[in-house]
């Protein structure tokens, strides 16, 4: 998982797509064992009762955990997708900001595991999950389509 471009998280950020862009988050550390993100708690996130809605430390463990495992073996031209994401809502927050970090468990030939953990503003540990990743050569389909598998260095070098 080395040869990281200098600006990987310049590339990480710009390249989140619609989801992670909604919820804002924004990656602050990435390395070969450890990825860290962050997004701010603002309405979007709450459910009815003011608390931060499941969905997303849910989302923030998915993600955290994909771009690790996708960043673990893109100087492959492999991607990886998930198979499984198992999240556990350790404590209720309202406001604040949310960090995530996520680190490898297991990084195998065809498979990956990933834990993640979030914070709140204050330390506390609010949630935390483990991914299962299936890794894909290039050419792999996804839902009958060409899973588009063009490594974000290899981008950035064209445009």
């Amino acid at each position: 998982m080395n040869d990281f471009p200098d600006d990987v998280l310049d590339l990480i950020n710009g390249h989140l797509g619609g989801y992670n862009n909604a919820l804002g988050l924004r990656f602050i550390e990435a390395t070969e064992d450890r990825f860290v993100a962050e997004l701010e708690i603002d309405d979007r996130h709450r459910q009815p009762y003011g608390l931060v809605h499941g969905g997303v430390y849910a989302g923030m463990i998915e993600t955290l955990c994909s771009t690790g495992a996708a960043l673990s073996v893109w100087n492959k031209g492999q991607s990886a997708v998930g198979l499984e994401n198992n999240t556990a809502f350790l404590r209720a927050v309202r406001t604040g900001t949310l960090r995530g970090t996520a680190r490898p468990l297991l990084s195998g030939r065809r498979s990956q595991v990933w834990e993640a953990e979030i914070k709140d503003a204050r330390g506390r540990l609010v949630a935390s999950g483990r991914v299962r990743l299936m890794v894909l050569d290039a050419g792999a389909e996804a839902d009958g389509e060409t899973v588009a598998l063009e490594n974000v260095a290899d981008q950035r070098l064209r445009s």
